[in-house]
């Protein structure tokens, strides 16, 4: 026997407030993220966007497992998959000033427009129901351009949290929480190729100039993933002498950081190597290997 909604803890809101609507037409509906990510609609508010009215069912105590009674009608059962029977369980949710309310997957509200269009195009709609069938229709012409999901991220404040997560997973891939002994990382063709590019003499026997260090953050760390080059400037900050504790690739994880970052680092000298100057090199690093968020420049001709 399946578990009762009734009887699961409430998931927490982590986006979303009462005051931030997801607003389609004139319509208003209450939405949040809860804490597994999934996107939620309040079962009142979905009731009413669909031009229903009154308490939820949940609220006057009926079953949970049941198919939502807005799809449970004798009429409407050959067009209601069992897949999409299963996703109108409730969901119980807690956000402060709401300490509990129940809602339903946002996915859903796309799937029961598309169920009563559905049945008003096969003429099997009571005249009761028409209405619901103008109302889906006015809600599905709002949702054509901007899928349901896109909408609540946007309505609840999710995109800057999910971003920010996206962002913690990456560096938790790339960044160890230790420094890592250190290891031949740079090959020396890759200073060798910089030196060609840029017409200087050397590098044999002749100190590295300064900004080579600019070039390597721009050329390797800036464009290996997105946040690594700030985790590392954090993680390892210049010493009052100048200079930092350690190489910046001695906190990569190396089971998937340090790979990467040779991955990377081989894919750079290839371009270098191709390159018969500095200026041909930069336009087609920034082609291939493009920092995140910047825009590609413009393809010159070339005679």
């Amino acid at each position: 026997m399946k578990k009762k909604q009734a009887d699961t803890q409430p998931l927490k809101v982590i986006a979303g407030a009462p005051d931030r609507p997801l607003i389609i037409g004139d319509i208003e509906i209450q939405c949040y993220v809860l804490e597994d990510e999934t996107r939620v609609l309040t079962q009142e508010s979905f009731l009413r966007a669909i031009g229903r009215s009154g308490k939820p069912a949940v609220g006057r105590g009926s079953a949970f497992e049941k198919v939502a009674p807005f799809l449970a009608l004798e009429n409407l059962k050959p067009y209601v998959s069992k897949e999409l029977e299963r996703s109108t369980y409730p969901i119980l949710l807690s956000a402060p000033g709401i300490p509990k309310a129940w809602g339903y997957r946002a996915e859903l509200l796309p799937q029961v427009c598309e169920v009563y269009l559905a049945a008003h195009d096969d003429g099997a709609l009571l005249k009761t129901q028409e209405k619901f069938a103008k109302t889906c229709y006015l809600l599905m012409r709002g949702l054509a351009k901007v899928g349901i999901i896109a909408l609540v991220d946007e309505a609840t404040g999710y995109q800057r949290v999910r971003e920010e997560r996206a962002l913690a997973t990456i560096l938790e891939k790339f960044i160890a929480k230790e420094l890592q002994p250190w290891t031949r990382t740079f090959p020396f063709e890759f200073y060798q190729e910089i030196f060609r590019l840029k017409r200087w003499p050397g590098p044999d026997g002749q100190k590295r100039p300064i900004i080579i260090a600019q070039y390597t953050n721009d050329f390797v760390y800036d464009r290996l993933a997105p946040g690594v080059l700030e985790e590392l400037k954090r993680l390892n900050p210049k010493l009052p002498s100048g200079y930092r504790r350690a190489k910046y690739h001695q906190w990569f994880t190396p089971d998937f950081g340090h790979p990467k970052l040779k991955e990377h680092l081989a894919a750079v000298i290839a371009l270098m190597k191709a390159a018969p100057n500095w200026n041909r090199f930069c336009g087609d690093l920034n082609r291939a290997l493009p920092k995140l968020n910047e825009t590609l420049p413009l393809p010159l001709d070339e005679d």
